[in-house]
């Protein structure tokens, strides 16, 4: 194996476009599964009690602060804006679907949501003339304004290009909400809200995320519907 590919296995950060860009690596060791189960379905029993442990390290106060954020965002026409990488990228852009379509059905609002990790020219053009961990924040300097959110979506928290973006939003009086897995890494700290579950899979982390991204979702449409009187629709979906 070449050099560089010494380095990859060394430093184990996938989000990574130059040697030194970051110290930290993005991808988190698991801790489960930690034996070998004798069947399909002590698997998925396993996995179930997971699922189960994780959610009772959620903190509910930091989804108010989250709902409460993203609602006054809407309310003022800011944009709402979401980046991932991977798995998390299409969390990112399901999210853009989700409050973009499913908060305005049956009410009133409209969301303005753009997910950075949509465009995939605008993507790989960024990542080939300039650097992987300036994907997201790039287009983020080149848009956002005081007053709009960042939602991050990184179950290591330590993406460095998710980290540049949140460091860019906090210094530019753009909130941010970071979902975290894991310790939660740079991310928990950095961000003005962590939505944060306390596993070490991937999976249990992101099957997670697409339970708290709804509930966010319901929290702040259901809230405006009750206020303006609309339909009785709980999410809005109708797929």
């Amino acid at each position: 194996m070449g050099r560089s590919g010494n380095w990859l296995k060394e430093g184990r950060n996938h989000d990574r476009a130059k040697r030194r860009v970051s110290t930290k690596a993005s991808a988190a060791a698991m801790s489960f599964p930690d034996q070998t189960y004798p069947s399909a379905g002590a698997y998925v029993g396993a996995y179930r009690d997971e699922i189960a442990r994780a959610w009772t390290s959620v903190d509910l106060a930091a989804f108010d602060r989250a709902a409460s954020m993203l609602d006054k965002a809407i309310h003022a026409g800011r944009i709402i804006y979401a980046c991932g990488n991977g798995g998390s990228a299409s969390i990112s852009n399901h999210l853009h679907c989700d409050v973009l379509k499913g908060v305005q059905t049956d009410t009133h609002l409209h969301p303005k949501v753009v997910s950075l990790a949509g465009p995939l020219e605008l993507v790989t053009a960024i990542a080939n003339d300039i650097e992987y961990a300036e994907v997201f924040v790039y287009p983020l300097r080149t848009m956002a304004v005081s007053g709009d959110v960042l939602i991050t979506i990184s179950s290591s928290g330590n993406s460095e290009n998710v980290v540049r973006a949140i460091d860019w939003a906090r210094a530019n009086g753009v909130g941010s909400i970071a979902m975290t897995g894991f310790a939660g890494g740079r991310s928990k700290s950095l961000a003005d809200v962590n939505l944060h579950v306390a596993a070490e899979n991937y999976g249990v982390v992101e099957d997670m995320r697409q339970r708290r991204r709804p509930s966010n979702r319901s929290r702040t449409g259901s809230a405006r519907r009750r206020s303006r009187g609309g339909g009785n629709s709980a999410s809005g979906r109708r797929c």
